[in-house]
């Protein structure tokens, strides 16, 4: 590691390249903690939206009007606003609502990005998981009923598990914009990669440097999240179905 650092120390006088988080430690932790709140954010945000995404499919196909209205509600409102305002609006407008415990807001931007980027991206997830439902032959829905399951049984038990099988692809694509819409918690302070680099860059004055790293980065993420997802659809392929 100190060779490291002394090469890239080395590179930065001779050639002017000024790239501080390798060779410094404050600058190494700050990036270091943007990328781990990257990809914690985006962690959370895919699990929770996942499973709000399946309810709000399930919602869609409800033999109760006002269910149904709901949740296409939810999926036109969320789809057809842009992300930043919602951002904005639950943070602004939201936020200064809640109770405070202690003096401190139950929820910081950390947890107002969490919350705006899940419902987003379940609109989005809601959308994929219907068509996905819709792909699955109603032959397998009458024939869970047969065997006594319920509605919720049957959704749970065994169309959902074929419908995500037919979306893996689709889901993979939502995954990527996912982590590319992180950079949106850059407006309300969220420490994660994009605002740390940026402090970074303030006080370094090395943007091109930065730029170029921060590029690197997320490439890097949705490459390794492409690779997982192939290999997941591969592990999950059913053979002769969805073909």
């Amino acid at each position: 590691m100190d060779d490291i650092a002394a090469w890239f120390k080395w590179l930065h006088q001779n050639t002017g390249i000024k790239l501080t988080i390798f060779y410094d430690s404050y600058d190494r932790s700050r990036f270091l903690e943007g990328f781990a709140t990257t990809l914690k954010l985006s962690a959370y945000c895919l699990i929770l939206s996942m499973a709000l995404g399946a309810f709000t499919a399930w919602m869609c196909g409800s033999r109760t009007a006002l269910a149904r209205r709901g949740a296409n509600g939810f999926v036109q409102l969320f789809r057809n606003t842009p992300p930043l305002v919602q951002l904005y609006f639950f943070y602004f407008a939201l936020g200064p609502l809640l109770p405070k415990v202690g003096g401190v807001p139950l929820l910081g931007s950390f947890g107002w990005a969490l919350v705006s980027l899940t419902l987003l991206e379940a609109a989005f997830a809601a959308e994929i998981f219907r068509a996905g439902i819709e792909a699955v032959p109603k032959a397998m829905t009458e024939a869970a009923q047969s065997l006594g399951y319920s509605r919720g049984q049957s959704f749970r038990l065994v169309v959902l598990p074929l419908a995500l099988r037919i979306t893996m692809p689709a889901m993979t694509n939502n995954l990527i914009n996912l982590v590319k819409t992180t950079t949106l918690a850059y407006a309300i302070a969220v420490p994660e990669l994009l605002y740390m680099s940026a402090q970074i860059w303030s006080e370094q004055v090395n943007v091109p440097e930065m730029m170029v790293v921060l590029l690197i980065s997320y490439v890097a993420i949705v490459g390794v999240i492409n690779q997982l997802m192939q290999w997941l659809e591969q592990r999950l392929r059913v053979p002769g179905f969805g073909q």
